[in-house]
């Protein structure tokens, strides 16, 4: 026994020392082996990722935001992390997953940014290692700067499992040994939640908030794109389908007065200390995000240098 046992430490030792089949054959072929981390950009442009459970999630807490950063020439990509099959009031599975990778892509197009759609199924979306890692890699391929996501407080599972699974990599994404396929960031990003409603455990805490009154007629246009959601499934959810107008011109009309809606009033303080109080107590339309604890923690010159379009200290 004791005879097996240093055996088997010495074959241990001796692959740990050699390395893996894959390493070994790009040592003996004087191939470098591809590189395990990743330095933030340095061509000036800022690299924004967004997560939702759905298609169609970001474009309503982001979309206008979103629509500012492509129209400075800033890199934009949304990820829904579910495919949406399950959600529509008549269709389902694999033909309604394919309509809304579709209108994600157009919704993407008519901003300027990309729309990915991760293939888990609508409804039955977990915090797994697996899901984990997909979030993982998406955010490091994108070379982040900033990321946006729900917080994990929600009325629907897959909201909340994507503020969790987004949580779970804000670390993981600068550890090499943790999904090793994709080159690890040298610098976690900044992670900030997107607006929601929810008051328990504890509400939304705004930490900056923009205006969108210069965009909002982009992020309805957006959000347009989405048919099934803000023309069928959402109004018939709400009970409210009958509602909807069947001309596209009024419908468009109709999903600005029903979906656009007003500052609260915290966000409203967030407003004035950034625009300053004449600008500030004027806007009508505005996105707010709170940083989360588990990225980068930003100072007021890092937050000012992610949101570009904010006003300059010295001239609010």
């Amino acid at each position: 026994m004791k005879r097996l046992a240093a055996c088997t430490i010495l074959i241990w030792v001796a692959l740990n020392a050699s390395g893996t089949p894959a390493v070994t054959a790009r040592r003996a072929n004087g191939q470098t082996p591809p590189p395990r981390t990743q330095l933030p950009s340095t061509d000036g442009k800022l690299n924004i990722i967004a997560f939702g459970a759905h298609p169609d999630d970001c474009d309503q807490r982001a979309g206008g935001t979103a629509a500012k950063y492509a129209a400075l020439g800033h890199r934009v990509r949304f990820v829904a992390v579910t495919n949406g099959d399950a959600g529509h009031q008549t269709e389902g599975g694999g033909a309604l997953a394919a309509r809304r990778r579709a209108e994600a892509q157009e919704a993407g197009r008519r901003i300027g940014i990309e729309y990915v759609v991760l293939d888990n199924h609508d409804g039955e979306l977990l915090p797994s290692l697996a899901v984990r890692d997909q979030i993982i890699r998406q955010i490091r391929l994108w070379n982040a700067d900033l990321v946006l996501a729900p917080r994990p407080n929600d009325y629907h599972p897959d909201h909340r499992y994507t503020g969790m699974v987004v949580q779970d990599a804000a670390y993981m994404v600068v550890v090499p040994n943790i999904a090793p396929d994709t080159p690890a960031l040298r610098k976690n990003p900044v992670f900030m939640y997107f607006e929601d409603g929810f008051q328990k455990p504890h509400p939304f805490g705004p930490d900056v908030a923009v205006s969108i009154d210069d965009v909002i007629e982009k992020k309805i246009n957006m959000m347009d794109a989405h048919v099934s959601q803000m023309y069928e499934w959402l109004p018939w959810v709400a009970g409210t389908l009958e509602t909807v107008p069947k001309d596209p011109t009024e419908r468009r009309r109709w999903l600005r007065e029903t979906r656009a809606g007003q500052p609260t009033s915290a966000v409203r303080a967030m407003l004035i200390k950034w625009y300053g109080p004449e600008k500030g107590s004027a806007v009508r339309h505005a996105e707010a995000f709170e940083i989360c604890e588990y990225g980068t923690r930003p100072n007021e010159a890092m937050i000012r240098k992610l949101f570009p379009f904010l006003p300059n200290a010295s001239n609010p």
